[in-house]
């Protein structure tokens, strides 16, 4: 009986202690306080932090090197370096198709860079030079084939397009073995 009397006060004494405010306030997590919480200025304590400085800026920063939005770019630079070492290749051996891709991409991306949160500059300018690599190539495509046809630019690109619209009609109507099975009979 003695035994059950002292878990009993025990148990009213814990309870009666979780009632006070000021312990409830400490045994919480700690909750971000504004100027409407605490309107009178009052310093409250909490974990001093030090200010972070440089190199510790860029690390813990929301596009620093522990999140994607650091490393996206960072792998990206290899497509604008593969299209820039493209420069010394001839233009007739470029694909229109693939550098048409790359302007897209670099175009849409580097829009979007503005748009996300955190805005990324470091992957809007890689997307850039990525839209302006791309362009290079096309421009070099369609001058090399105006020059061996003997047409102007743009008519060259009406004719490259149409080539584009013919192929992915084709692809839809036959599915992709119909393609496979047009290129390797030379169609």
């Amino acid at each position: 009986m003695a035994s059950t009397l002292s878990a009993a006060r025990f148990t009213s004494a814990l309870t009666r202690t979780f009632r006070q405010p000021a312990l409830r306030q400490n045994l919480r997590f700690q909750q971000r306080r504004t100027y409407a919480d605490n309107p009178a200025g009052v310093v409250i304590p909490g974990p001093a932090k030090a200010e972070a400085t440089g190199f510790g800026k860029f690390w813990n920063s929301s596009v620093g090197p522990k999140t994607v939005h650091f490393w996206a770019p960072i792998m990206k630079w290899g497509l604008v370096l593969a299209g820039a070492a493209d420069f010394a290749r001839p233009a007739s051996s470029l694909s229109l198709s693939q550098n048409s891709a790359l302007v897209a991409t670099g175009l849409i991306w580097t829009r979007w860079c503005f748009v996300i949160k955190p805005r990324n500059l470091f992957l809007a300018s890689v997307n850039f030079l990525l839209f302006c690599v791309g362009s290079t190539q096309v421009a070099r495509i369609l001058m090399w084939q105006s020059s061996v046809q003997g047409d102007s630019i743009g008519a060259e690109a009406v004719k490259a397009v149409k080539e584009e619209v013919r192929d992915l009609e084709r692809v839809v109507k036959e599915g992709p073995a119909g393609v496979v099975d047009a290129v390797k009979k030379g169609k």
